[in-house]
């Protein structure tokens, strides 16, 4: 009998996303309307944020490049960020003209090594972009003392930890400005989505303007499922709107964050439980009690990662590799960087396993079995 193949990503695609979708499409307004100013409210509702602003736009990447515009970043300014990061991040801080500086990362929690980016901190530095990697949360107390120390603004990329918790607030309640990505394969999906969560009234409607091509559209004319005809333009702005029927899937996909998050540390914790003990893998420190983890990676000898891959391939398992650093690319190559040998050791080791909400006990299963397999252990649950 042919073995179905596991996919490494799988959205939680039900009966509501397509009533929700089928609504919005049949409300007959396809651009940005009503849905996205209901999801930007059930987003700051769901966050906790009664002391922060949201802004809804097309893509993760949408989110980050005017999170960093809005806080002043441009020419002749430089972003410190982790090396190890999605590549979404360089390529925001590289189109405002500003410059990153590669930092490394922490072995443990594979997030920014913030004693490393002391020695980063030059005269041009103006932000540092901070990334929650997967299954672990940055330092983010150790964030906010060294932004005071150096007067910068701080980008929290948190597209991996939506539904996370950090002492017990939060992601996205406590951050300067805080990005979240919800395309296709994140832990709840837009179809393509991202947002923004800034400190102030002024910043939001900053956004608002820059998401829809600078236009002074008043977003609470469009959130009426209308639009005017008369309007300015002030500033340079892009086309990073997000659509009803994008709101309307993320509407219905937040509506399912119990039951998202908790299948999900479930997973983690058994996958943590039965691949922990394999010589050659290193499992994520953490026991998922406050992590919604979008991704769930291990860690193995840079001389069996491929073949590992191979071997798993072949059982109709897939896997993936987040990420490839920064300053490996072509492009990226000759900007300044600090001693990056956590970040080069980890890209060559890193190996994402397939994680899916709900996702079965069986599933689990082969794909533990396989990798046990692989390393010659014994496979007896």
């Amino acid at each position: 009998m042919e073995t179905e193949n596991i996919p490494l990503f799988k959205p939680l695609i039900e009966k509501e996303e397509f009533d929700a979708g089928r609504a919005a499409l049949d409300l007959g307004w396809l651009g940005m309307g009503s849905y996205v100013g209901r999801f930007e409210e059930a987003v700051k509702q769901y966050l906790g944020a009664s002391d922060r602003y949201v802004a809804a736009v097309s893509t993760g990447h949408a989110a980050i490049h005017l999170g960093l515009l809005v806080m002043g970043i441009g020419p002749g300014d430089e972003v410190i960020t982790p090396s190890f990061n999605n590549a979404a991040d360089f390529q925001a801080i590289l189109a405002t003209g500003a410059q990153p500086v590669f930092c490394d990362i922490d072995e443990d929690s594979l997030c920014i090594d913030l004693d490393k980016a002391e020695d980063l901190v030059s005269s041009q530095t103006k932000a540092i972009v901070v990334m929650d990697y997967d299954c672990l949360l940055c330092d983010h107390d150790r964030v906010a003392s060294f932004s005071r120390a150096h007067a910068l603004r701080v980008l929290h990329d948190a597209a991996h930890a939506f539904g996370s918790k950090y002492k017990g607030r939060p992601v996205g309640s406590f951050s300067d400005v805080t990005t979240f990505s919800f395309d296709p394969v994140k832990t709840i999906t837009c179809i393509d989505g991202g947002l923004l969560v800034v400190r102030s009234e002024g910043e939001r409607a900053r956004i608002h303007e820059m998401r829809l091509l600078g236009m002074t559209q008043p977003a609470k004319v469009m959130y009426a499922d209308a639009r005017a005809w008369t309007y300015d333009m002030r500033e340079i702005g892009f086309r990073y709107h997000m659509a009803n029927l994008h709101a309307a899937i993320g509407l219905a996909q937040l509506a399912k964050m119990d039951r998202i998050s908790s299948s999900r540390r479930a997973a983690g914790r058994y996958y943590n439980e039965a691949l922990g003990n394999i010589p050659e893998v290193i499992v994520p420190k953490t026991d998922f009690a406050d992590i919604t983890p979008f991704l769930y990676y291990i860690r193995v000898p840079a001389t069996q990662r491929d073949a590992l891959r191979t071997f798993l391939a072949e059982r109709g398992i897939d896997t993936g590799i987040h990420w490839q650093p920064g300053h490996w690319f072509t492009l990226l190559q000759k900007r300044r960087r600090g001693d990056l040998s956590v970040t080069d050791r980890v890209g060559n080791e890193i190996l994402s396993l397939p994680l899916h909400s709900m996702m079965a006990t069986e599933t689990l299963d082969r794909v533990i079995c396989a990798i046990r397999s692989f390393f010659g252990e014994n496979t007896n649950q």
